[in-house]
């Protein structure tokens, strides 16, 4: 069977890696996520934790210093989404897969059989979301949200050029107030058969 790519963006809160995890086990095959921060901070030789931080902080004193990754770049944020692109697209090449984040559909551009899914949400339901699957107290919750909306947007306007909206770069939106995560799979499922026959 010839290999395809789902890549999925997805607002916080909107449960978008868990629908990709179920998608993941519908389709049987392998799915990319949080391990992409392993992976980077392993080519990078480095924490995952500095990663991390790096990628949700973007006024990190970590950017600036002196770093010994080889590219002489003053952002290391730049390197960093270098290196995600590489692992992504080394993780493409094996086989059919599912990334999750990090402008996977723009660095699998050229890809011939990709469909881009965006997940998305009213903010309140995403809200509601933290606070009772995640645990989070509505403080933490409202703030959350508000911010990794904001650091989304920037990360995104940065690494892809002339983006305007994930809706304008997907095949697939998705609200998931209407859809639990079985269903929203179930779509995803079926949007890819439509495009790439069975799979």
């Amino acid at each position: 069977m010839e290999k395809y790519v789902i890549t999925i963006s997805r607002q916080y809160g909107s449960f978008g890696r868990l629908v990709a995890k179920e998608l993941s086990e519908q389709l049987h095959i392998d799915f990319m996520d949080r391990d992409i921060v392993e992976e980077t901070a392993k080519r990078m030789n480095t924490s995952i934790k500095e990663i991390s931080r790096e990628e949700e902080d973007t006024r990190s004193k970590f950017a600036y210093r002196s770093y010994p990754f080889g590219l002489g770049m003053p952002d290391v944020r730049d390197e960093i989404f270098l290196v995600q692109k590489s692992i992504i697209q080394d993780f493409a090449r094996k086989g059919s897969c599912i990334i999750v984040g990090r402008c996977g559909a723009y660095c699998l551009q050229n890809e011939p059989r990709l469909l881009r899914v965006y997940i998305y949400a009213p903010y309140e339901v995403r809200v509601k979301n933290c606070i009772e699957y995640f645990g989070m107290t509505e403080k933490e919750a409202l703030k959350a949200v508000t911010e990794a909306d904001k650091a989304r947007e920037s990360y995104h306007k940065k690494y892809i050029p002339g983006f305007q909206s994930d809706t304008l770069n997907s095949d697939l939106c998705i609200n998931s107030a209407f859809y639990n995560i079985e269903e929203a799979a179930e779509l995803i499922k079926q949007a890819a058969r439509m495009k790439f026959g069975e799979i």
